[in-house]
């Protein structure tokens, strides 16, 4: 049996007090409008990692399970995606087998610089985030990862103490 490296990315999140101003930084940096994406993760129990359920309005869905630490600053994470044709029954089947942890409900707009994914998010019952994904290319270290996430931490006006740890979903269990 062939070992497959699973895709990987350097993250960061963190709370945003003003939404608006922080699109306009992404649209600034990134030199795009961004895109609107509303979506709907359902999260499930699971032994490792984290496994969900995303449903996208108006696109199709993806059941990830992706693994990272829970710390702040940037952090190493593994996830693997799979496309989904018949998300409402894979959602019954999956709370069935392993039970249903919670659902995350955000409007997203996705900005991009290079290998770089920003993410300007308005979570229902949370409030607002930003979260940078660099999406690791092959040979690339994690320090190089962490670098690209810190210079547009430093663009984006990010604080330190601004950092969360945790999945929205954790947020939302507190």
């Amino acid at each position: 049996m062939r070992s497959v490296k699973m895709p990987s990315n350097v993250e960061i999140k963190a709370k945003v007090d003003d939404l608006e101003n922080m699109k306009l930084k992404a649209k600034e940096v990134s030199g795009s409008d961004g895109v609107l994406i509303v979506q709907e993760d359902t999260f499930f129990n699971a032994t490792t990692g984290r496994l969900k359920l995303r449903q996208l309005q108006n696109e199709s869905s993806m059941l990830i399970f992706y693994n990272r630490p829970d710390q702040t600053g940037p952090k190493f994470s593994e996830y693997h995606i799979t496309t989904i044709e018949d998300p409402e029954s894979l959602k019954v089947t999956l709370g069935k087998a392993y039970g249903i942890k919670g659902v995350v409900k955000k409007k997203r707009f996705l900005f991009l610089v290079d290998q770089t994914r920003i993410h300007v998010d308005d979570v229902e019952g949370l409030g607002s985030f930003m979260e940078l994904e660099v999406v690791m290319k092959e040979n690339q270290t994690t320090e190089e990862g962490q670098q690209i996430a810190e210079d547009l931490m430093k663009k984006l006006d990010i604080q330190e103490n601004s950092l969360i740890t945790g999945a929205y979903m954790d947020l939302l269990l507190k």
